[in-house]
């Protein structure tokens, strides 16, 4: 349960893998090695709302005979003790007794922000391959780090960023690459809510104590504090845990924009917001960042958790802009381009789900959708500009270097 220390972040090997990182087949992987029949045998690392979410996503499967569910594991005696009764599963309070069983293939990570990098390389380096749920760490540095054990260990990670497997987005890329809307301009995207209590205030249970809670459990890296359940069960509310909008929201917006666009790491970012409403909380409730790219273009994002009305998403070109809507993908020209193009219009085309996209890629060892090296690119952007916002600076980062500058 230590922190992932500067200096053994220091000690990994750069990662090589290209820009683009969209098809790269895994090197061999110690593991179970799963024929065309074998069911995948799962443990689910976090039981709580988004874990529940998986786990039936699953249990599902397991009535079609593709997966099976051997595992769960949660720190909060109520959660664990649920998963077992929907699962039929042994149940652990310890993540890494999970990892120890020799029948798991395959772990679905879903745990505060601040964990996911520590038990993704736990589980890599016990021979499981992981889905591990958006962000996909707290730090790019972390994020760095479980790339770097991806590709050393020969593992499939599957950011779970759902909408980068969305068709819309591979359709995108390929106009894109093909010159649909000349030179890629600037993006814009949204990712608002509005609530009258206030975003993230998840229930309380009235009985939950450090009795059914492991305390020191959910702290891990995070700094050392008295048990706290608005903290426990509101995680995404404190910087101790959580990055807010930027990492809870705009990792999936970022995510399906880096597949259309082409994964890069950024050049420079900013960002900028504040706690406008919702008071009770130490991340912004509206927040807005600019990334910019090697490439030569930008993408905005802005997001408020107390007005849902957004940006509409679009990415626009010198010669045409592109839309998301039906019957897919439309692209249309800009005026002064208007003799020379006409409107496009491509309408998406069967493509498997995140889930079922990971557990073809566990088989045939092909990379996912969202996998490890365009995870990282993703996260860095993230953290850059959760970054800037905290410091009031513009964070400039060297894409060759692989560090900020």
């Amino acid at each position: 349960m230590a922190e992932i220390s500067r200096r053994d972040f220091l000690k990994t090997t750069a990662a090589t893998a290209a820009v683009a990182g969209l098809g790269l087949a895994s090197a061999p992987a110690s593991g179970r090695v799963l024929g065309a029949n074998d069911r995948i045998n799962i443990g689910f690392i976090g039981c709580g709302g988004r874990g529940k979410y998986h786990l039936n996503k699953m249990l599902g499967m397991q009535k079609e005979g593709k997966v099976q569910v051997v595992a769960v594991c949660d720190i909060y005696t109520k959660r664990l003790d649920d998963a077992r009764q929907r699962s039929g599963a042994p149940g652990y309070a310890d993540y890494r007794e999970l990892l120890a069983r020799t029948d798991v293939d395959a772990v679905f990570i879903s745990t505060p922000d601040h964990w996911h990098a520590k038990q993704a390389i736990d589980a890599m380096n016990a021979g499981k391959d992981v889905y591990l749920e958006k962000p996909m760490t707290y730090t790019w540095q972390e994020a760095k780090q479980v790339a770097n054990v991806a590709k050393q260990t020969g593992r499939i990670l599957q950011v779970g960023a759902q909408s980068a497997s969305d068709d819309r987005y591979w359709q995108a890329n390929k106009l894109i690459r093909e010159g649909a809307i000349g030179k890629v301009v600037w993006t814009s995207s949204s990712y608002s809510r509005n609530s009258t209590k206030g975003e993230w205030n998840y229930p309380i249970d009235d009985d939950a104590g450090e009795a059914n809670i492991d305390w020191r459990a959910f702290l891990g890296s995070a700094p050392q504090r008295p048990f706290d359940k608005e903290r426990f069960f509101r995680w995404r509310k404190y910087w101790d845990y959580s990055g807010g909008i930027a990492t809870d929201l705009f990792y999936h917006a970022l995510s399906h924009l880096q597949i259309a666009l082409g994964p890069e790491f950024p050049s420079r970012v900013m960002a900028g917001g504040g706690i406008y409403v919702q008071h009770d909380r130490e991340v912004p409730d509206t927040y807005s960042t600019i990334i910019e790219y090697p490439s030569m273009h930008s993408v905005v994002l802005c997001s408020s958790m107390a007005n849902r009305q957004g940006v509409q998403e679009m990415i626009r070109g010198h010669e045409a802009t592109m839309y998301f809507e039906s019957p897919g993908v439309v692209v249309r020209p800009e005026k002064e381009f208007e003799q020379n193009r006409k409107d496009i219009a491509v309408a998406t085309q069967p493509r498997p789900d995140h889930w079922e996209n990971f557990l073809e890629c566990v088989r045939t060892r092909n990379q996912p959708h969202l996998n490890a090296e365009v995870g990282y690119r993703i996260m860095t952007a993230i953290h850059l500009g959760v970054t800037a916002f905290r410091t009031g600076k513009i964070m400039s980062f060297d894409p060759a270097k692989e560090e900020i500058v």
